[in-house]
C-alpha cells in the first residue's frame, strides 16, 4: 500500500514593497499553514473488535412491552420469549431477562426494583400464589432454557442471587419463589447447588432459610419422592449441609427435627438425622483407626468406645461393624493371597479382646460375622483366609456356636456364598457334633 504525504501549500514568507498592510493580513489569513495529512486507502473498524457498551434498558424494554402484549397467556409468553432469543442478545442481558421474568424488572442489589423503567405487572411475584400456576411459570423457563442452552449456568446464578435477596421479598413474593424454585428442582431445570445461598449468615439468622427452606422442601416433594431429593442433594454435596439453615447455637438435630416435623416433613428430619449419624460413626472409625496406630492400650480403646456409645446412643451390632472396619484399616496388607492369611490371623489375635468386648450379644455376632463375609468377597485376595479367621475367633470366644450355625444354615449372605460355605463345611460338622456330644453329656449327668 503506498501512502502519499500533502505538506499543503507554505505560507509566505512576508510582505513585499508595493503590498498594502490590509492586503498582506487579509492574504495571510487565508493562508494558514495547513498540517500535513495522510492520504490514500482506509481500513474500517471491524465490529467484532468495538466493545459494546452495556446497556440492558434497550432490553428491558423490549422484554417488557412483549410480556404486556403477551398478558397472563403463559403460551403465548413462551411463544414471544422463544421467538425473540434470536432477535435480542439473551446471552448478553440474562440477568436482566430473569430478573423481568420473574419480579417484572431489574433489581437494585438487595432485592428491591430499580425505577429507571416501569416494570411488567406480567411476571412471576405478580402472579396467582398457588401451585398450578407455579408449575406453568416452571414451564416457561423450562422450554426457554431447553431451546437456548447457554442460559442454563446464568439461570442458576440468578436463582442463587435472587435467594440472597429474599430479605428484600414481600412474604408472598417469597412463597412463589419458593415453590417455583423447589418444581425448578425436581425437574432437574437447575441443581441443588443452588442451596448454598440459604447458608447466608444474615439470612440463617433471621430464620429465613429455614422459612424458604419448609416451602421449598414441600413443593419439591410434591413432585418428586424422597429418594430422588436425598440423591439430588448428594450429588451436591447438600445431603450434609441441612443444618447450617440454622444459627450455630440452634445447630443440631433435635432442633432440625422438631421444626421440619412440625412442618409436616419427617422424612427430611429422619434423613439429616441419618446424615448426621453416618457422620459421627465416620469420625469415630477414623479416630479408634488412630488410637491402634499410636498402639494406644486395647483397656483405653475399649473405655473410649463404651462411651461413645453411650453418648451418641450407637448400637452394639453398629459398634461392632466400625470395630471391624477400624481394625482391618488400620494395617497394610500383604498382597500374596498366601502371605496376608497368616498376616491377617496375627493381626486378629492382637485385637480379639477389642471385639469381644463389643459381642455380647448373639445379633452382635452375626453382624460380625456377616462383616467378615463381606471383607473377604470384597477383598479378593482374603477369599481363602474366611474359615481361619472364623476359628481363630471361635477359639478366642469372640463367636459362639450358635450364630456361626445361623449364619452358616440361613443368615449368610450372597456374595461368596459358595465359596465360604463350602470353606465352612467342616468347621460346621464338628461344631454339631461338638454341640450334639455335649448335649449327650448333660442327659448322662441328669440321669
Amino acid at each position: 500500500m503506498e501512502l502519499r504525504m500533502d505538506l499543503g501549500a507554505r505560507a509566505l514568507p512576508g510582505v513585499g514593497s508595493g503590498w498594502s498592510g490590509v492586503s498582506g493580513v487579509s492574504f495571510m489569513s487565508n493562508q494558514k499553514q495547513q498540517k500535513p495529512t495522510l492520504t490514500g486507502q482506509r481500513f474500517k473498524t471491524r465490529k467484532r473488535d468495538e466493545k459494546e457498551r452495556f446497556d440492558p434498558s434497550q432490553f428491558q424494554e423490549s422484554i417488557v412491552q412483549g410480556l404486556n402484549q403477551s398478558g397472563t397467556d403463559l403460551d403465548a409468553v413462551g411463544k414471544f420469549l422463544d421467538a425473540s432469543g434470536a432477535k435480542l442478545d439473551y446471552r448478553r442481558y440474562a440477568e436482566t431477562l430473569f430478573d423481568i421474568l420473574v419480579a417484572g424488572g431489574m433489581l437494585a442489589p438487595g432485592g428491591t426494583l430499580a425505577e429507571d423503567m416501569t416494570p411488567t405487572e406480567f411476571c412471576l411475584f405478580k402472579a396467582q400464589e398457588d401451585i398450578e400456576t407455579m408449575q406453568a411459570y416452571a414451564q416457561v423457563f423450562n422450554k426457554l432454557i431447553r431451546r437456548y442452552k447457554y442460559l442454563e449456568k446464568g439461570f442458576e446464578d440468578e436463582v442463587k442471587k435472587l435467594l440472597l435477596f429474599l430479605k428484600g421479598f414481600s412474604e408472598s413474593e417469597c412463597n412463589k419463589l419458593a415453590m417455583l424454585t423447589g418444581i425448578l428442582l425436581a425437574n432437574g431445570t437447575i441443581s441443588a447447588s443452588i442451596l448454598s445461598s440459604l447458608f447466608n449468615e444474615n439470612l440463617v439468622k433471621e430464620g429465613v432459610s429455614a422459612s424458604f427452606a419448609v416451602k421449598l422442601f414441600k413443593s419439591w416433594l410434591s413432585e418428586r419422592d424422597f429418594n430422588s431429593v436425598a440423591a439430588s442433594l448428594r450429588k451436591v454435596g447438600m445431603d450434609n449441609r441441612l443444618l447450617e439453615l440454622f444459627p450455630a447455637n440452634k445447630r443440631s438435630c433435635e432442633h432440625f427435627s422438631k421444626y421440619f416435623n412440625d412442618a409436616g416433613l419427617q422424612e427430611l428430619s429422619g434423613f439429616v438425622k441419618n446424615q448426621q449419624s453416618i457422620g459421627t460413626r465416620k469420625e469415630l472409625q477414623k479416630e479408634i483407626e488412630d488410637q491402634m496406630s499410636r498402639g494406644d492400650p486395647l483397656k483405653d480403646i475399649i473405655a473410649y468406645t463404651r462411651e461413645e456409645i453411650k453418648k451418641n446412643n450407637i448400637s452394639e451390632q453398629t459398634m461392632i461393624g466400625l470395630i471391624w472396619a477400624s481394625v482391618m484399616s488400620s494395617v497394610e496388607w500383604n498382597k500374596k493371597e498366601e502371605l496376608v492369611t497368616e498376616q491377617a490371623i496375627k493381626h486378629l489375635k492382637q485385637y480379639s479382646p477389642l471385639l469381644k468386648a463389643f459381642t455380647s450379644q448373639g445379633l452382635s455376632e452375626l453382624t460380625l460375622l456377616l462383616k467378615i463375609q463381606e471383607y473377604c468377597y470384597d477383598n479378593i485376595h482374603f477369599m481363602k483366609a474366611f474359615q481361619k479367621i472364623v476359628v481363630l475367633l471361635y477359639k478366642a470366644d469372640v463367636l459362639s456356636e450358635e450364630p456361626i450355625l445361623k449364619w452358616y444354615n440361613e443368615a449368610h449372605l450372597a456374595k461368596g456364598k459358595s465359596v465360604f460355605l463350602d470353606q465352612m463345611k467342616a468347621f460346621v460338622e464338628w461344631l454339631k457334633n461338638a454341640e450334639e456330644e455335649s448335649e449327650s453329656e448333660e442327659e448322662e449327668d441328669a440321669d
